[in-house]
């Protein structure tokens, strides 16, 4: 091997180090909106700003009289005028600055991201594929900016909160954007040990818990969304039954899974129950199979992370949605889904549709 060759390939392996630690930069700040979102909306801050200006509007007030300003547009809506009546301007701003920061941090991710992408895509770092990839995540983290602003928007006409339905479209589509930032990081920099071969139903497994813990967290939205983590505080039962009064009482009977308050608490409950305990199995089936250090240990704190979670959901209810505690069980179920997501990807067969993913996200100065 010349020179010129290792040469080649330490500044290849340079290069991929260096994009893989740039999306999962972005990965973790995308992590920290998500929190920062959950807290915007437990302390009913997420209304506070009545307009979305997103080149200008990087700028909070910056006097007395801007801040009069957009006091007096947030009284002519219905958060001020049915919530909030006689609410003083120092009040007003601590509220403010909860959502100004949220989107602050959408403009500093999309910064973070499409700066450093353009100097890679500018120097050859990164090839045609990856770039195509790239710029599809990109995309929706525009969207998700929009999504946003639509779920502000349902907030300021009759009732002074958000759309459940919008709640659920925004945090999912982050969730996505974050699941795809850290698989594509993954395929850069971990490659399975040789030798190691897991089951394609193990794989399966993974697929499934990954679906469960996703579709739990949209659960979790709609419990957020409709106020319903405050309709039973009491587990196992509620108000000592197991099905309780109202499960379906509204009509069509699928408007109860999204719209009334027990039946979406009693699904939020019983998905993280079963997404639980599927985590569970799937560590045991594979706890004695050679699948490698990596999923071994993903695998492990996957199932640590999910039990956590499902305590820290039982005492959320419990203790009726305390703040500190409701932000931490939003910031653990991100942690379980990104253990999820590196379960699935250490558990992927080389034929699966996944792993042409990860050959795309290889493409890096060749």
């Amino acid at each position: 091997m010349t020179a010129t060759t290792i040469a080649g390939q330490d500044s290849r392996r340079t290069s991929v180090r260096l994009v893989a630690i740039w999306l999962f930069v972005c990965a973790a700040l995308v992590f920290v909106m998500v929190v920062v979102g959950g807290l915007t909306r437990l302390t009913h801050s997420g209304l506070s700003m009545v307009d979305w200006r997103p080149v200008t509007g990087w700028l909070p007030p910056l006097d007395e009289a801007a801040w009069q300003g957009a006091f007096e547009e947030y009284r002519k809506f219905p958060e001020y005028q049915k919530r909030n009546s006689g609410m003083p301007l120092g009040e007003f701003k601590s509220i403010f600055w909860f959502e100004y920061l949220h989107r602050l941090l959408g403009r500093v991710i999309g910064l973070v991201f499409l700066l450093p992408f353009l100097w890679f895509a500018a120097t050859r770092k990164i090839g045609g594929r990856l770039v195509c990839w790239l710029v599809f995540i990109f995309c929706l983290g525009g969207l998700q900016g929009v999504v946003g602003w639509w779920m502000v928007k349902s907030g300021l006409v009759d009732r002074p909160d958000v759309s459940q339905y919008r709640l659920a479209s925004h945090l999912g589509l982050a969730v996505i954007i974050y699941g795809l930032l850290i698989w594509t990081a993954l395929s850069l920099v971990f490659r399975r040990s040789k030798g190691t071969a897991p089951e394609p139903n193990l794989y399966l497994g993974a697929i499934c818990c990954l679906v469960a813990v996703f579709v739990t967290m949209l659960s979790g939205a709609l419990v957020a969304g409709l106020d319903a983590g405050f309709a039973y505080n009491t587990f196992p039962t509620m108000n000592g039954q197991w099905i309780p009064e109202g499960l379906m009482a509204q009509s069509p009977w699928y408007a109860n899974l999204t719209e009334n308050t027990v039946t979406v608490q009693f699904d939020h409950r019983w998905l993280a129950t079963f997404t639980v305990i599927g985590i569970a199995v799937l560590w045991w089936r594979a706890r004695k199979q050679e699948i490698g250090d990596l999923a071994q240990r993903a695998l492990l704190g996957l199932t640590v992370a999910g039990l956590l979670q499902l305590v820290l959901g039982i005492a959320t209810v419990i203790l009726v949605v305390p703040t500190p505690l409701a932000a931490t069980h939003q910031a653990v179920a991100m942690l379980v889904f990104t253990l999820a997501v590196a379960t699935t990807h250490a558990l992927r067969p080389d034929t699966s549709g996944f792993s042409k993913l990860s050959s795309i996200a290889g493409d890096v100065e060749r």
